[in-house]
């Protein structure tokens, strides 16, 4: 279906409300019919069989880069980390998709300003850090990402793109599509925040900025009607 949006949300166990809260604030400001696909381990042990490294943060830390496999290489796919809000029509994102290239990121520049994040993970510091929390996939010119590459490259080879034959395979997206909470100052004009120090889910982020929004989409979420 050509006006279907593909979308593949990384899965973490200990944080199921966020996912459902990202699927709620996209389905109540989508124009176009969207099909979601968690990247979550259980679904996907046939195929992801690299043991969790002590850096990673989340379970989809490097089950991410399955995408395309997933997506038959063909077609474009979104993927996104599971603690953001979108605030728009996600199908604004999609229109950016551009053929020139292999994969569309915000192309974050900045140092962490924590050394700690939610639930006490180290916040590693690297080069391209946060580029691969929000990816637009061209499919068909990610085919070295194969289901034997994901499982064995190492952590930096995947997340600063080093599968791409070049950085100019790599496209731009504004940063407000993944507008970083905490690192970045608040911005009423952001289109997709991205709660990367922790989310408001967490007590020790229940007020962090745009905590109200995403508490309204919350209660979007779990409504039963009267």
């Amino acid at each position: 279906m050509n006006d279907m949006i593909d979308i593949f949300i990384g899965y973490d166990s200990k944080e199921i409300v966020a996912y459902h809260v990202l699927c709620q604030s996209i389905i109540s400001n989508s124009s176009r019919p969207v099909r979601f696909m968690p990247i979550n381990l259980s679904n996907i042990g046939h195929i992801f069989r690299r043991q969790r490294d002590i850096l990673q943060s989340t379970e989809f830390s490097f089950s991410r880069f399955l995408v395309p496999y997933l997506s038959e290489y063909s077609r474009w796919s979104i993927f996104m980390d599971c603690d953001m809000l979108v605030r728009v029509d996600i199908a604004e994102l999609f229109a950016l998709k551009d053929e020139r290239y292999a994969v569309m990121v915000c192309k974050h520049d900045y140092t962490p300003s924590t050394s700690i994040k939610f639930r006490g993970n180290v916040q590693t510091k690297y080069e391209k850090k946060n580029w691969s929390s929000l990816i637009l996939f061209n499919n068909s010119k990610c085919a070295s990402l194969s289901r034997d590459y994901v499982n064995t490259a190492s952590g930096l080879e995947l997340h600063q793109f080093k599968w791409l034959s070049s950085e100019e395979q790599i496209g731009a997206l504004p940063l407000e599509w993944n507008w970083l909470v905490g690192e970045y100052l608040y911005n009423k004009g952001a289109k997709i925040v991205h709660f990367t120090l922790g989310g408001p889910y967490f007590n020790d982020y229940s007020t962090t900025d745009y905590a109200d929004e995403w508490n309204s989409v919350f209660l979007q979420a779990k409504s039963a009607g009267k």
